[in-house]
């Protein structure tokens, strides 16, 4: 019984080996095989150098990793552009899809395209305007405004040279650039809330407020799951609006772990150390990522 079952699911296999042969080999070639020479990588002086030898250290590169002041600095800053940004992200997202999406607002597919745009513009454009947007002088755009035109501040602020400015700057970069995307997942829940909800809470009195807080909020409650999960990821994978407005400066203290992996690597040739922290931060995604699953997923399935 055993064997004909077996060769029951073998021939199911082979029926349907054709058409998912072509996606194992490119998992395969692109993703099970850089993950497990990055890995191996991260054990190694590692060399790029044709012929050069690639001593095994050990876990040297780890041990650097947590030696090192800018590597801390790293993890704080991406912890804290998850920590900020994501309830941002999700606030003002669900703030403007219900806002869109009442009967009185005209031009709707406009507001959607306008709310859209920073999500299809390149990171590169838009890291640039805000470079130009918060450079230091006077003739930096907000310095310029706020300085020059209506004397509100008693000097120009290098606001890109200052820790705490430069987190701010990327932190409202982040949630502009990707605001919209969150506003069209709530915009495409919002239209599969039954409205005959709304109608029956307000024949019993219900006001805005206790629609939306008794009513959507409820029902959205797995998109939010869904969102949340997504945005924490994409705050963890921070590079381009880093790495274009301030490098990781001043002196490391706006760096992130993906730009970080990205100079030791390319700038100083640190292949061996890069590949650890590479694998250091893969692997807390990955935990990150199994949490919300186990925890939150577990929620959105019972739910």
């Amino acid at each position: 019984m055993s064997g004909s079952r077996f060769a029951l699911e073998a021939r199911r296999w082979w029926a349907v080996l054709p058409y998912i042969i072509w996606g194992i080999v490119g998992t395969a070639v692109f993703v099970v095989y850089p993950m497990v020479k990055g890995i191996w990588m991260s054990f190694l002086d590692y060399k790029i150098m044709p012929g050069a030898e690639s001593p095994f250290v050990g876990l040297d590169n780890y041990l650097k990793a947590f030696h090192s002041e800018f590597f801390w600095y790293a993890v704080r800053n991406t912890f804290l552009n998850t920590l900020v940004t994501v309830p941002l992200i999700m606030a003002v997202g669900l703030f403007l899809a219900v806002l869109v999406s009442l009967k009185f607002v005209k031009g709707k597919v406009a507001w959607r395209m306008i709310y859209y745009f920073p999500v299809i513009t390149s990171w590169i454009v838009i890291s640039y305007l805000f470079k130009y947007l918060f450079a230091g002088g006077e003739y930096g755009f907000i310095n310029y405004i706020f300085y020059t035109k209506l004397h509100w501040l008693p000097e120009p602020v290098n606001w890109l040279q200052n820790e705490w400015t430069g987190l701010v700057i990327i932190w409202t970069l982040h949630v502009f650039k990707t605001f919209g995307w969150a506003f069209v997942i709530y915009i495409a829940a919002l239209q599969g809330v039954p409205q005959i909800l709304y109608e029956a809470a307000a024949i019993d009195g219900a006001n805005g407020w206790r629609l939306f807080r008794h009513i959507t909020l409820p029902l959205l409650k797995p998109v939010q799951i869904y969102v949340f999960i997504n945005a924490v990821i994409g705050a963890f994978n921070i590079f381009p609006h880093v790495y274009f407005i301030t490098g990781g400066g001043p002196l490391g203290r706006t760096q992130v772990l993906p730009v970080l992996i990205y100079k030791e690597a390319f700038d100083k040739f640190e292949f061996g150390y890069s590949a650890a922290l590479a694998v250091m931060m893969g692997l807390t995604i990955f935990a990150v990522t199994y949490y919300q699953q186990r925890k939150i997923g577990k929620f959105s399935l019972e739910y």
